[in-house]
């Protein structure tokens, strides 16, 4: 939280949801963090230039952070009802457009939105391998962190090594209270309702769509298959190519914030402002692989 930041308690189907806001003017960037951490995984844009030129709204999941515990779990606690929960803050909020930004789980948060949210401006996707029906062990690599990321319950040693695995070193200690924090049946629910097919056909979903993407990885993420996420077909990839952040892993923007947050401003610039962003952008990428 910074000091021109407004926290306020949002109520909505899925339970009352903790929102923070930064920043009064500009487009609308939603930040959707990941599985089992807390909307104060972006406070390295909270924290930045980004918050001075981007109306910046990050938020707690329900089951996450200050937010409550789903009223109804088996509702709320998918990817379906997680898309739902955001479009319905966002109309709390009186946003009607907006460019969506998701880590993780949160990417896939804010895929499964591209049907049900009309007003987005644009998707960034980072951590997030879009796959079909059945297509987990395509999009992401075989690690033993996943046995975490489906449990109801975590014990200290499993928090260490799963908050290791999608946050990287040093361990934050925020991020491990978020871990013990989170409701428990959300993890066993997400990945049971995934298991039978709850939502949208992810891959199909970025390849048919007109909603500009950008697509922004770190080139050590111990997770997720680089090489599947770089050869999915875009329907509309911003700049014709998928980022790498060199020296980094599953969170990017906390890892190398200057370099991610320069790439976001630019990003969110040009699909609120078509060809303001583009020109010259290569010769800033001075950490940055494209791949094509």
């Amino acid at each position: 939280m910074t000091d021109t930041s407004r926290v306020r308690v949002v109520a909505t189907s899925h339970g009352p949801l903790v929102v923070e806001e930064s920043g009064e003017h500009g487009t609308p960037l939603i930040l959707i963090h990941g599985n089992s951490t807390c909307r104060r995984v972006f406070q390295r844009q909270v924290q930045s230039q980004l918050s001075s030129r981007f109306r910046l709204i990050t938020f707690d999941l329900p089951g996450h952070g200050q937010s409550a515990d789903a009223a109804d779990p088996m509702r709320s606690y998918t990817l379906p009802g997680l898309a739902d929960a955001v479009v319905e803050l966002l109309a709390k909020l009186g946003i009607t457009e907006a460019v969506i930004m998701g880590w993780s789980l949160g990417g896939h948060i804010g895929i499964e939105m591209i049907p049900r949210f009309p007003g987005m401006l644009g998707l960034i996707l980072t951590g997030t391998p879009p796959i079909r029906p059945g297509g987990f062990a395509e999009g992401f690599l075989n690690s033993p962190h996943f046995q975490s990321a489906g449990r109801s319950v975590l014990s200290a040693a499993d928090i260490d090594v799963f908050a290791g695995a999608v946050f990287g070193e040093p361990m934050e200690g925020f991020v491990l209270d978020a871990m013990a924090r989170a409701d428990g049946r959300f993890r066993h629910r997400l990945f049971e309702a995934s298991r039978s097919g709850a939502g949208i056909d992810q891959r199909a979903a970025v390849e048919d769509t007109k909603v500009p993407t950008l697509v922004v990885n770190g080139a050590t993420d111990p997770l997720i298959n680089l090489e599947y996420v770089e050869t999915v077909p875009y329907g509309n990839l911003w700049s014709g190519r998928c980022y790498r952040i060199r020296g980094v892993g599953h969170a990017p923007f906390w890892q190398a914030p200057t370099d991610y947050n320069l790439l976001i401003e630019r990003f969110v610039r040009d699909v609120a402002h078509p060809g303001w962003a583009v020109a010259g952008a290569a010769s800033r990428d001075y950490r940055m692989q494209g791949r094509q």
